[in-house]
């Protein structure tokens, strides 16, 4: 490390050691305020009311009618600007800001001496009289005022704002106070909910609720977060879907039902997945995929319309359009941006051979079907930024829909895309019991082969309620977290959840007495204990000789080709810092990198890594790349350079370990 590096780290860190000083300083004097305001017998805390007749907002809405009136208003003090006997503060309640004027002779000498040594984040009372000043600030002239509670921890950056994202995630509570634009989006979120339940009530639907805890767990590949009744005695998972007790009720003779439900999935999280997320799903008898279309489409404007009062949505630097939908099945989509007919294919081995010259990467089972999909993931996804239905989906990928009578290739079922993201999925549900049966036990094998330890079970009591008769019948599911997204141009699912999953920060230490990091609960690891970590980045595993079995051991053999130092000396390493990373739709292994090469310009690589690492683990990792690779397409996308791991096999398995290195090397950093 250079000289001027370790300058710049050891600066870094007086800098972290000074501030975080100043904060225990400003605790312990907000403490001392408390103890002297309790001994005088002035306990805030013991303050159980304090009635209030206006909201800041409405003062300002309805200043004409309210000026010279005497108002009670209350919320959080966010500044104070003492000038000798009188003063001017800023107090916000729920709906807004405002500016307030305290004057000794108003309020009495010994009230102003206390209202001196309030701090900044104090919940107060003003009572007074509604102005205008001379610069024109609509404000309260203060005739009495009460400290309602005392803030007894300093605002961060003294009321400029809280930047740190994970702060703003794991203390939701601290960002409200002091970016309180975010609330605006937790409000909207409340209005987008009350729209959806007031369409689809028009619409003639039925809200329900059916059982979050559920007795088994069922053969989809989802993976369940487990939980044991004790009184039943019996192992019971949280539910993946409100799909089969929602049908049941459609057997039972309800025609429409939906339901709002918190779903809860045991798997990774990045910026559009959260372990627990809302979710609707709705079913309509006597309809099929067709009517769910329709639905959807009628759906998606009214809500637009009635909560952002317009069609045209911004989200990320596009302008979504809501007011026209494209339709197309796979097969049309896949010919319009790739220029590849399916119809050309005649047999699997045409598709392969197709897949092969376009650079696409082949299913497991590469089937002519399973082909058409990956040329989807590949050349049309990414393609779908202005709404559009992609219908027609192919049987191999849909094993649970079914099948369209005129082809039976392919399946009645349809998910539509808006920003290239996949936002619902819907079908004409299958209400064949036998043929339900098959798949149910089909798929629950299938599990069970992947994972002998499985527990999945059919649910022979759905197929029961089938054998009793159920409706043709169309339905839908769609996540309402990525429509909360969308209307209020949030990046981030974390965005548009108050209290998104995190690792908490008191959690226990590992064996050398560091804290285990977030990072590494997002991951399952094979060994049973932590691994050590490095002290500078508690998310990198230092290596550990014991846990390793050098007997299994096996390395790549060196290369015996030399390779000349001009033409090595070409390759440009460099160091990067992860931006952003997330799972490549619909692959089992990409993830793609944004990353900061100290160009100011972000680069995107992808790497075969998901296996090893989830993407959230990676984000704000300093890492090593290749940059100076021409770009080379990967499903659709330009991976330009390559990430450097390390890999080695363990007896029969891979071990691969991304290379990471010293938090404190800038971006750019240039490796010799």
């Amino acid at each position: 490390m250079s000289e001027e590096m370790k300058e710049q780290a050891s600066q870094s860190a007086q800098d972290a050691a000074a501030e975080e000083k100043e904060f225990t300083e400003h605790a312990r004097v907000r403490r001392e305020k408390l103890a002297a305001l309790q001994e005088a017998g002035n306990d805030p805390y013991t303050i159980t009311r304090y009635d209030v007749t206006h909201h800041c907002a409405e003062i300002r809405r309805d200043f004409e009618a309210l000026e010279g009136q005497t108002v009670r208003i209350a919320g959080r003090m966010m500044s104070k600007r003492v000038m000798g006997k009188a003063s001017f503060g800023d107090l916000r309640d729920g709906s807004d800001r405002m500016q307030f004027y305290v004057k000794r002779d108003d309020v009495g000498v010994e009230e102003y001496q206390g209202f001196k040594k309030w701090d900044l984040g104090d919940i107060i009372g003003v009572e007074g009289v509604v102005f205008r000043t001379q610069k024109g600030e609509i404000s309260v002239h203060a005739q009495k005022i009460i400290l309602l509670s005392k803030s007894l921890l300093p605002l961060p950056e003294k009321f400029h704002g809280l930047r740190d994202q994970e702060t703003r995630y794991r203390q939701r509570y601290l960002d409200l106070i002091v970016n309180p634009e975010v609330k605006d989006t937790f409000v909207k979120r409340s209005l987008i909910m009350r729209e959806l339940r007031s369409f689809l009530d028009g619409r003639g639907f039925l809200e329900v609720d059916t059982p979050i805890l559920t007795p088994f767990e069922i053969g989809a590949s989802a993976r369940p977060f487990t939980t044991h009744h004790n009184t039943l005695d019996m192992d019971m998972v949280l539910r993946i879907e409100t799909e089969l007790y929602l049908k049941r009720l459609i057997v039972g003779g309800f025609e429409r039902v939906y339901e709002v439900g918190r779903i809860f999935r045991n798997e990774g999280m990045d910026p559009k997945h959260n372990p627990e997320f809302t979710s609707i799903e709705l079913y309509q008898a006597f309809t099929d995929f067709h009517g769910m279309m329709d639905l959807v489409e009628d759906m998606m404007k009214t809500v637009a319309q009635n909560v952002c009062g317009s069609l045209v949505i911004p989200y990320q630097g596009h302008e979504i359009d809501l007011g026209h939908w494209e339709r197309l099945t796979m097969v049309e989509a896949v010919k319009k941006y790739s220029g590849v007919d399916f119809n050309d294919w005649k047999t699997d081995e045409d598709a392969i051979a197709c897949a092969k010259e376009h650079g696409v990467e082949l299913p497991e089972v590469p089937t002519k079907g399973a082909i058409l999909a990956e040329f989807f993931d590949a050349y049309v996804e990414e393609k779908l930024i202005q709404p559009t239905f992609i219908y027609d989906y192919p049987v191999e990928i849909s094993p649970l829909a079914k099948r369209k009578p005129t082809d039976p290739a392919f399946t009645e079922r349809f998910e539509y895309f808006i920003n290239a993201t996949e936002f619902g999925n819907a079908f004409s549900e299958l209400n064949d019991p036998i043929d339900q049966k098959a798949r149910f036990e089909r798929q629950v094998a299938e599990r069970k082969e992947l994972d002998p330890e499985s527990k999945a079970q059919v649910d022979y009591d759905y197929v029961t309620a089938l054998e009793y008769g159920m409706p043709p019948t169309g339905g839908l599911g769609f996540g309402v977290d990525r429509l909360v997204m969308l209307l209020t141009d949030s990046a981030s699912i974390r965005d548009v959840l108050l209290f998104p999953t995190m690792k908490p920060l008191d959690t226990p230490k590992d064996k050398n007495g560091v804290q285990k990091s977030e990072e590494a609960a997002t991951v399952e690891t094979a060994s049973e204990e932590a691994p050590a970590v490095n002290a500078n980045d508690p998310s990198m595993p230092i290596f550990d000789a014991k846990k390793s079995d050098f007997a299994s051991l096996v390395i790549e053999p060196l290369f015996e080709d030399l390779v000349d130092f001009e033409t090595f000396s070409k390759s440009d390493f460099r160091a990067v810092k992860v931006k952003d990373c997330v799972a490549v739709p619909k692959s089992k292994k990409l993830l793609q990198f944004t990353l900061d090469d100290g160009t100011g310009t972000d680069r995107t690589i992808l790497s075969g890594i998901h296996a090893y690492y989830e993407p959230e683990q990676l984000v704000g990792k300093t890492l090593i790349a290749i940059t100076n690779l021409p770009p080379r397409a990967m499903m659709g996308i330009d991976s330009c350079g390559m990430l450097i791991s390390a890999v080695h096999k363990e007896g029969e398995e891979e071990k691969l370990h991304l290379l990471m290195v010293d938090p404190s090397i800038p971006a750019g950093a240039k490796l010799y």
